[in-house]
């Protein structure tokens, strides 16, 4: 038995998501949402991924949406299977990826009167959603369809603009659930219009008046450097390198910033800031009196203190949402303007400087930082978190993607990935800074992806969605996992919970004891373990392809990874100090 009314309802909302331009759905299957899931299936312009799991499921859909700058839609059937979807919503929601939730509900009467799986989803996602609907119950007249249209084209558009994000709209279904898909004509329209409602994502420019208060910061100011944090856009590169030429500013660029890789000139492209403001000594010499900075503030915590244990530095943060993202609280201007523009208007109004005295500290810093760095990680013969990254961004190909968990990995991608001309493009969930979600988060990259990809990860967050495997596994997708097994929470030990020898492990360690071969054996995969340097070589020159899930495990050790990392980081910044010291 199928219900014509409901049938064309939902209808019209499919065919409209797809006219407004979304191309990818992932549905995690159940009998409430059995009405949009299968009119989702038989729709012929939308590509459909089935996640059982809800929490992997949430975060396979965040990739999709990452990787593709596109709005992705989830559905799921009513009950605790939307709250699943919530750690990826949060993470969605900080990290600006434009997410449609979809869920399946009870119709009105059967809420708040016990039924079986039903709870209160009206706004159960709160702030993290930018638009909440629970939609009307399903009528077959134009009116209702027209609404139907209106909802979904609403909806991608609020989930594009600026800042991009989550849109929850919850649909009470009556039964019967299962769509009459023998109607006639089912996707058409009675509109004349190729799709009911365009949303213009405009572009944000400069007042006249705040083009002359910044040149006033800027005007004379030489000590100044730029900041590039998180952004998965690529389009602002050509400008900031540019403004940083122009202004003889040297650019800090967090790894996930997409200015460390590519073809671009890396002339004023710092790395290593991280290690280098660590050392109180070093930051005298390259102190800034002014940053500009774009996109979310970067993983380094020496950077961070730097800017908020010095307020008089000048701090301007372009950011085209307008939102305040400055956990140093000392920005003295927030301008709400695309990061090209910016430039742009800063290069058209400003003169162009010569090479200062500042500038050359830091590319000096700069160049002695990778000879150091790189003649110390070679002699090394222990498997070293540090040399890992060394190892493998040398084993990468020239095109691929580079997914990276959260905790200590990210730190060490910020600490030892050095410029490359390789084409490699970062991605972190760093909205959130969570460690969960991280491989289904990769495999939705993956899944939208033509060039390989790799996920760098710890052993506990891999732990933590081993369910996500299994993605790999119904949608045949190609990721190879190189998993840092130090048997726990590597972080803490550089944290002064470390200090609590009598309960640090239980809190903190968390050793697990896991032969995570079984489980990758269980989800279809190949697993290797690496146990010397030239065993990672090797398998990355003969043995690896872009086929199928592949698990490179390399197991570290948790109790000297301290004391290793600071005595080489010690040692170059003692060879930086010599020469910025010679310099002066």
């Amino acid at each position: 038995m199928s219900d014509n009314s409901l049938t064309r309802y939902v209808a019209s909302f499919v065919d409209e998501l797809s006219r407004a331009g979304v191309e990818q759905i992932v549905i995690s299957p159940g009998s409430r949402s059995t009405t949009l899931a299968m009119l989702i299936l038989e729709h012929p312009q939308l590509t459909t991924y089935i996640n059982i799991d809800e929490r992997s499921a949430g975060f396979f859909a965040l990739g999709l949406a990452k990787s593709a700058n596109k709005p992705v839609a989830l559905v799921c059937t009513s009950g605790t299977a939307a709250a699943n979807y919530y750690p990826a919503i949060i993470e969605a929601h900080y990290s600006r990826v434009p997410l449609l939730i979809l869920t399946a509900d009870r119709p009105h009467e059967l809420r708040d009167v016990g039924a079986p799986q039903a709870i209160d989803q009206i706004n159960m996602y709160g702030k993290y959603s930018k638009w909440f609907v629970d939609l009307a119950l399903a009528e077959d007249n134009e009116d209702m369809l027209r609404y139907s249209r209106s909802i979904a084209s609403r909806a991608v558009g609020i989930s594009t603009v600026n800042p991009q994000g989550v849109v929850h709209l919850n649909f009470p279904f009556r039964e019967p659930l299962i769509p009459n898909l023998m109607l006639p004509n089912l996707w058409d329209t009675h509109e004349k219009r190729k799709k009911y409602l365009h949303t213009s994502v405009g572009v944000s420019s400069m007042r006249i008046e705040d083009i002359e208060i910044i040149i006033e910061q800027i005007e004379y100011e030489q000590n100044g450097i730029i900041i590039c944090g998180d952004n998965q856009t690529t389009s602002y590169i050509d400008d900031v390198l540019k403004l940083s030429d122009h202004l003889k500013y040297p650019i800090l660029a967090d790894p996930l910033s997409q200015l460390r890789a590519g073809k671009h000139s890396k002339a004023s492209v710092i790395d290593c800031y991280d290690t280098m403001l660590k050392d109180s000594e070093i930051t005298k010499h390259i102190k800034p009196n002014i940053v500009i900075r774009f996109g979310a503030m970067p993983v380094s915590k020496p950077l961070m203190k730097l800017l908020k244990n010095n307020p008089g530095i000048i701090q301007i943060v372009v950011d085209p949402s307008g939102e305040y993202r400055d956990p140093t609280l000392n920005s003295s201007y927030l301008i709400t303007c695309n990061e090209d523009t910016f430039c742009q208007e800063m290069i058209k109004s400003l003169s162009s400087r010569e090479i200062t005295a500042y500038y050359k500290k830091w590319v000096l810093s700069q160049s002695t930082h990778d000879q150091e760095i790189e003649e110390a990680l070679t002699k090394m013969t222990d498997l070293f978190e540090g040399k890992v990254v060394q190892a493998l961004q040398k084993s990468l190909p020239n095109q691929c993607n580079l997914v990276v968990g959260n905790s200590m990995p990210i730190r060490d991608l910020d600490t030892f990935f050095r410029n490359t001309s390789k084409e490699i493009d970062v991605y972190c969930n760093r909205g959130a800074n969570g460690i969960d979600g991280v491989v289904s988060t990769a495999l939705g990259i993956c899944a939208n992806e033509s060039v390989p990809t790799f996920l760098l990860i710890g052993d506990l967050s891999f732990y933590h969605d081993l369910n996500g495997l299994l993605a790999a596994k119904m949608n045949k997708l190609n990721l190879t996992v190189i998993l840092i097994n130090n048997d726990g929470g590597g972080i803490f030990s550089f944290l002064p919970q470390s200090s609590e020898e009598k309960h640090f492990e239980r809190l903190y360690g968390t050793p697990t004891g896991l032969e995570y071969a079984k489980a990758v054996e269980m989800y279809g995969g190949e697993f290797n373990r690496i146990n010397s340097w030239e065993g990672f070589q090797s398998y990355f020159e003969s043995t690896w392809a872009d086929e199928g899930l592949k698990v490179v495990e390399v197991q570290t050790n948790r109790n000297t990874r301290v004391k290793v990392h600071r005595e080489l980081l010690d040692h170059v910044s003692q060879e930086i100090r010599k020469v910025l010291n010679d310099e002066n």
